[in-house]
């Protein structure tokens, strides 16, 4: 059985400021951790969070699809799991964008709603990035 997460994080910004804070390394690192991302189809990355007593804090990466600034799409590899990650930007209007992120591949339900806490941290901190 493979379990799909999906969210929306609308924001107050330009799909090109949404865009740079998903794709650029030093952004990333201000809202999700320290990484060595490059948006580039096959570049193999790594984020470094903190390690907790459950998680080493090592999440493996590749990117799969790149069509800015509308698509990003890479694979998320921790613990023994590996899920797709994809993001689609999309405009309303009135200087608002949506991300929708659908994350695939999750062996069981407290995996998925794990991301889905870590996801709602994450873009807790999502602004300081759009503001760079």
């Amino acid at each position: 059985m493979s379990l799909t997460l999906s969210m929306d994080f609308p924001f107050a910004t330009s799909i090109e400021k949404a865009w740079s804070a998903l794709t650029d390394s030093g952004k990333l690192a201000k809202w999700i951790a320290e990484n060595d991302f490059k948006p580039v189809v096959g570049h193999r990355f790594r984020f470094r969070h903190q390690p907790s007593e459950w998680w080493d804090g090592i999440v493996d990466g590749e990117v799969l699809a790149v069509d800015e600034p509308n698509r990003l799409s890479y694979i998320w590899a921790s613990g023994g799991e590996e899920q797709t990650v994809t993001w689609t930007l999309q405009e309303l209007g009135d200087g608002k964008v949506n991300l929708y992120l659908e994350q695939t591949g999750f062996s069981d339900t407290q995996g998925l709603e794990g991301a889905r806490y870590g996801w709602g941290e994450w873009f807790g901190e999502f602004e300081k990035a759009l503001e760079a």
